[in-house]
């Protein structure tokens, strides 16, 4: 499932290409027909992005909810901002892109988190996603436009040059701006918005006052917004933590420590596209992380497999009907 570093970065991508235009909406499928009906011809005003879901506000107080859910994905075309990371997932936007991005540009900077230095500014090109293994990739100037509708794409938009496909989504509905606000209540704080401090306290305070295990209080979005698999695995051996721990047993600031983990963690997984959760790579070893899953994580799909740090065989289990990777040494 799409982590909170990808949607926000979809936000950036419609504040930067969609924000202040007018759209063209239609569903090829059909099954958002009416949606997009009354989002036709309407202007993009703002976009934010909470957690795993997406606010589109258009002019008249509409507001577009996308939840991605397992399976849905955003299908840029046109002319939109690209990086590297981007490019190397052919403008698809959703997946946590666990294939990896191939920096061709060399590592600026000591610290490979410091993504803009490392991966360059992005830059304005003419993208055409093509679904087929054979044919996708980057296009030339002369690509086919409006870009052919492939597959079962619920939503798209458009402006005069560029497109958005929207393709198996959990959430695809419109909003009043009281009922987009009731969603975001509903919410855990998210680093990336609102009030630094206040998230924080209300975080702490959701964790340290239930019985539920840790593993399973970092998952629920009414708990902390954005978090998945990849990042609870990882956050939580990061401070070694076991994973049953109960959220009342979490010392205080242990919990502080995995807020301040996320604050940290996210913002590098937004600016680079990928889950980076391991610290202090530089040169070729960072890079070889940004290519592969396998160079950047420190327990997460790793089952069988020796502890990056004691040697001991990293422990798979199901819980919330989820796979969870812990050392049990480590996280003893």
């Amino acid at each position: 499932m799409p982590e909170g570093h990808s949607v926000h970065r979809i936000a950036r991508q419609f504040d930067r290409n969609f924000v202040g235009k007018v759209l063209s909406a239609s569903s090829p499928q059909g099954r958002f027909a009416e949606g997009a009906a009354v989002l036709d011809g309407r202007e993009a005003v703002s976009v934010q992005a909470v957690g795993k879901q997406m606010f589109l506000e258009t002019e008249g107080d509409v507001w577009l909810r996308v939840h991605l859910g397992l399976y849905g994905a955003w299908d840029f075309a046109g002319e939109i901002l690209v990086d590297p990371t981007i490019a190397s997932s052919n403008g698809r936007m959703g997946q946590t892109n666990q294939r990896g991005t191939v920096l061709d540009e060399p590592i600026l900077d000591d610290a490979g988190e410091n993504s803009l230095a490392s991966i360059g500014a992005p830059r304005r090109t003419r993208v055409h996603v093509r679904m087929s293994e054979q044919t996708k990739g980057l296009a030339d100037e002369g690509a086919e436009w409006p870009p052919p509708v492939v597959g079962q794409v619920r939503l798209r938009l458009m402006t005069d040059i560029t497109a958005a496909d929207l393709r198996g989504p959990t959430a695809c509905v419109l909003q009043t701006p009281e009922e987009m606000l009731a969603t975001i209540a509903k919410l855990g704080p998210d680093p990336l918005v609102g009030d630094p401090v206040e998230n924080e306290e209300r975080f702490v305070r959701a964790v340290t006052k239930k019985s539920t295990p840790i593993a399973l209080l970092l998952m629920d979005q009414s708990v902390v917004s954005g978090i998945g698999n990849v990042y609870r695995a990882e956050m939580l051996f990061r401070q070694r933590l076991n994973p049953h721990t109960p959220g009342r047993d979490v010392p205080e600031d242990v919990a502080r420590a995995l807020w301040h983990d996320w604050v940290r963690l996210l913002a590098v997984g937004v600016e680079t596209g990928q889950m980076m959760t391991m610290d202090g790579l530089t040169g070729d070893d960072y890079r070889a992380a940004m290519a592969n899953r396998d160079d950047r994580h420190w327990v997460y799909h790793r089952a069988g497999l020796p502890c990056r740090v004691c040697g001991t065989e990293i422990a798979l289990e199901e819980i919330g009907a989820r796979k969870l990777y812990w050392c049990p040494r480590c996280q003893a």
